[in-house]
């Protein structure tokens, strides 16, 4: 079964925030991944608000920390740290069908 990556986060610096989502996006997509939502309208119905929240599926649970765990993404971190505060938790997909 797969699995979801499902963040929110709160942008502090645009700049230095996209170059995370460059490397993220070729990290993500080198482990299989695609973006079902990045951005986009939301509203929060409970808990804290971030303002922008992402969902991306991989083809496995451990695909998606593999992708986390990895050199490339690791690098794209490196830019989202001082430039943003994030939630992230890697769902297992277990919902047959």
């Amino acid at each position: 079964m797969g699995a979801f990556w499902i963040a929110h986060v709160d942008v502090t610096d645009e700049e230095a925030y996209g170059r995370y989502a460059a490397i993220a996006t070729e990290a993500i997509a080198a482990h299989g991944g695609r973006f079902l939502a990045r951005g986009g309208r939301y509203r929060q119905m409970e808990g804290r608000d971030r303002p922008r929240n992402v969902v991306a599926h991989f083809p496995s649970f451990e695909a998606a920390v593999e992708c986390y765990e990895s050199p490339r993404y690791q690098e794209a971190l490196s830019h989202a740290r001082g430039a943003s505060e994030r939630d992230l938790v890697i769902v297992e997909e277990n919902v047959p069908g």
